[in-house]
């Protein structure tokens, strides 16, 4: 007759649970709650509650105000990562729909801390991305993704990133000099999608969608080869469009 396996209990850490329940009920009370309250609801002991109060919030996960307790900046940071995560993944899941839709790899990307943040690609084997051979951050001024961010920002701020990331040529095709780069950006119209033709990388079409909402520039776009350059400009719009419908919906993406 077989043996039963039986499952190893998994080893619990007392003091962890009881801290753990100290911070779902101090969670419960935006307005704080005092340190009596709190171990009464936890089911501790007052001595050990306070002991683990005092640890917390030493530990920034609470924070002591007027006599009670409430969620520290260190609590906050745990529920902002989760919805980092469930943002990142509602992108992924928009330009992931995009890509199939239009056959063409699609590009999320903002303007963050002075610098290019390219966030999230969707691509596939028969509609692969564009080749980072050279550092989009630096390289702003070559394709359409940076060109469509820095015609988002003010006079100042865009100054700024050319001074430290200075207009290059890349290919025959890139604009020529910082003027001219800011008589384009200066030309366009507002939500007119942004195009730059073989400005990056030889043989290859890109096409940006500024995507307005707050105060953070930010864009999708997609890319093409240039024997495909007839469906460059229906499908940005096609792109401008679909943004527009669910931009409510779409701008959980500009708070990351």
């Amino acid at each position: 007759m077989a043996t039963a396996t039986r499952t190893a209990a998994p080893t619990l850490i007392g003091s962890v649970q009881r801290a753990l329940r100290l911070l779902e009920s101090a969670g419960s009370h935006p307005d704080g709650a005092p340190a009596k309250q709190l171990a009464r609801e936890a089911g501790l002991p007052l001595p050990t509650a306070y002991h683990l109060l005092r640890t917390l919030a030493h530990e920034g996960y609470l924070r002591r105000e007027r006599g009670v307790f409430v969620l520290g900046d260190a609590a906050e940071n745990l529920g902002h990562g989760r919805g980092l995560q469930n943002r990142r993944s509602k992108i992924a899941d928009s330009i992931g729909h995009w890509r199939d839709t239009i056959g063409a790899p699609v590009y999320f990307a903002l303007y963050h801390e002075g610098e290019i943040d390219l966030v999230a690609v969707a691509d596939s084997p028969s509609a692969p991305a564009v080749n980072e051979w050279a550092d989009f951050r630096e390289t702003a001024h070559a394709h359409a993704i940076g060109q469509c961010l820095l015609s988002q920002l003010d006079d100042e701020s865009r100054r700024d990133h050319l001074d430290r990331h200075p207009v290059r040529p890349l290919t025959s095709h890139t604009v020529p000099d910082r003027n001219a780069l800011l008589k384009r950006l200066g030309s366009l119209r507002r939500m007119e999608p942004v195009v730059a033709r073989q400005e990056y990388a030889l043989g290859t079409l890109c096409a940006a969608v500024p995507v307005t909402a707050g105060t953070t520039a930010a864009t999708v776009a997609i890319s093409l080869p240039l024997d495909q350059q007839q469906r460059l400009l229906p499908a940005a719009e096609w792109l401008r469009r679909e943004i527009g419908c669910m931009l409510s919906a779409f701008a959980f993406s500009i708070s990351i």
